[in-house]
């Protein structure tokens, strides 16, 4: 069997002050065909499932390019269509094929394409033809739009937020894509527009169990496979929202029935899914307020995950205004301070202007005195299902009592070892904030004794009311309230 896998993947918030080129994704991870490393990558799941699968099964492995950004803003069209073409050049090059699998993500927007990946497979389908099967795995925060369901055979999407399963997805994927080219199983698919914008925190009930279920529904009864994709509410796209989709092997009856059925579920724990968000003031209040700690306040706001800048001074400076001390904060994306913290040298006291530089959304900048811990070149932090992400020159600087790590690579808190690895003890803080808005969860849960989601303001806020929507279909749930359950409609799709 001759299998093709590569990959193009960012998710674009379109309301983001900064636009993703292509320094962004090779700040981030850009790997030329035949040039990607043994380790797993964020979105090499389907390559690195496909090398396993391959070595054992003896099929010939053609490896294109991997790229993946930041999230940011709007992708710029030069770098899309570069990388894009690269892309479908080493396709065409592994031409013929038994089976393309890619990695994706769902939600990348550039200049001119509101559907980076509908527009991307849809040249995948007019290369390779009809016959070979064209499979992909998504990020949950994507646009299910109806141009993926047309022109993929399979689209797998990660069940965990924060996203551990990259890998496990992967290989789910590798297996039924196999099973198709070999005649075994007929994928039709169903999908529900849920008319709603949710966030899925599997970390916590209801959303642990119901994506526990659908995993038990898998395998079984002729259902293959079952994907929420919960939707980025930060891309002010025509497809934005939630939805869900079902395979099922050949029947187009029982994966509508399926998919209106979980889709009305999911519909209906809707408002427990909702996460709240204190302000500002009321997070800290609650945070002081607790027995013992470290409590962990996520900035989802400035999250670079979600596309922000990741240097906002909203959450640090009311801090610093309130006198709170022995907290932790990042990580906090300032190149220029990191850059003469090194300067300075370790055991250096010295005034840093510190964050709020990229726009309003950032705040203004926080003159302080401070006084430089740690500093370490190259330093790499361990992200979700084990990944490497490299975090640049990084410095400890403590001010007014506040630990603070600076970054010149931007990315959000995922593991620990952000702060760690530059000797600041997280057990023995009272507060933790992070810029993150769930993926920090999966290892900060292992120290924090209580978790809040802090609502301050920034390019990922979770006040969706204040975003400027143009192009997002309405009416959508929590954005128009009068939204009823029954509205939602099916979009059933035979492959």
């Amino acid at each position: 069997m001759r299998v093709f896998s590569g990959s193009l993947a960012t998710e674009t918030n379109t309301f983001a002050p900064m636009p993703t080129g292509l320094s962004s994704f090779k700040d981030r991870g850009y790997f030329p065909a035949g040039k990607h490393p043994k380790e797993l990558t964020f979105f090499s799941g389907p390559l690195c499932a496909a090398r396993e699968v391959a070595a054992h099964k003896g099929w010939t492995l053609i490896e294109g390019m991997v790229a993946g950004a930041q999230p940011s803003g709007t992708v710029t069209r030069e770098a899309y269509e570069a990388l894009r073409d690269e892309l479908l050049a080493d396709l065409r090059a592994a031409l013929p094929l038994d089976m393309v699998l890619l990695g994706l993500h769902g939600a990348m927007v550039a200049d001119g394409y509101d559907d980076c990946e509908g527009d991307l497979l849809e040249r995948v389908r007019g290369l390779v033809g009809p016959n070979p099967v064209v499979g992909a795995e998504l990020d949950p925060h994507s646009h299910l739009t109806p141009e993926l369901i047309e022109h993929a055979d399979l689209l797998i999407a990660f069940k965990e937020y924060p996203h551990t399963d990259v890998l496990e997805r992967g290989i789910e994927l590798v297996d039924l894509c196999a099973a198709m080219v070999e005649g075994k199983i007929e994928p039709v698919a169903s999908v529900v527009d849920c008319e709603m914008i949710v966030t899925v925190h599997t970390s916590r009930n209801p959303a642990r169990a119901f994506v526990d279920r659908l995993q038990s529904l898998e395998g079984k009864d002729g259902v293959l496979s079952i994907s929420v994709a919960h939707g980025f509410s930060w891309g002010d796209v025509p497809e934005m929202g939630t939805k869900l989709l079902v395979y099922t092997d050949g029947d187009q009856a029982k994966a509508d029935a399926l998919a209106r059925q979980l889709a009305d579920e999911l519909i209906g724990m809707r408002e427990a899914l909702a996460v709240r968000y204190p302000s500002i003031d009321a997070s800290l209040d609650e945070a002081l307020a607790f027995d013992g700690g470290p409590v962990v306040l996520a900035d989802g706001a400035d999250n670079p995950g979600g596309g922000a800048a990741g240097d906002s001074t909203f959450i640090l400076r009311r801090m610093i205004e309130r006198g709170i001390d022995n907290a932790a904060v990042g990580p906090m994306w300032d190149p220029i301070a990191a850059r003469i913290a090194f300067e300075a040298g370790e055991g250096a006291r010295l005034a840093l202007r510190i964050g709020g530089k990229i726009g309003p959304m950032s705040g203004d900048p926080l003159d302080l005195m401070c006084t430089v811990k740690a500093l370490r070149h190259d330093m790499v932090m361990t992200g979700l299902a084990n990944t490497p992400v490299a975090l640049g020159d990084c410095a400890l600087v403590e001010a007014n009592g506040i630990e603070i790590v600076l970054i010149t690579l931007r990315n959000q808190a995922m593991g620990t070892d952000v702060f760690t690895q530059l000797g600041c003890e997280l057990a023995a803080k009272k507060i933790i904030v992070v810029k993150s808005s769930q993926h920090f969860y999966a290892s900060f849960s292992k120290v924090a004794k209580h978790v809040i989601y802090a609502g301050a303001p920034g390019a990922v806020t979770l006040d969706l009311s204040t975003l400027p929507y143009v192009k997002a279909r309405r009416p959508k749930w929590p954005l128009d309230n009068q939204v009823d359950l029954v509205t939602a409609t099916a979009i059933a799709l035979t492959i």
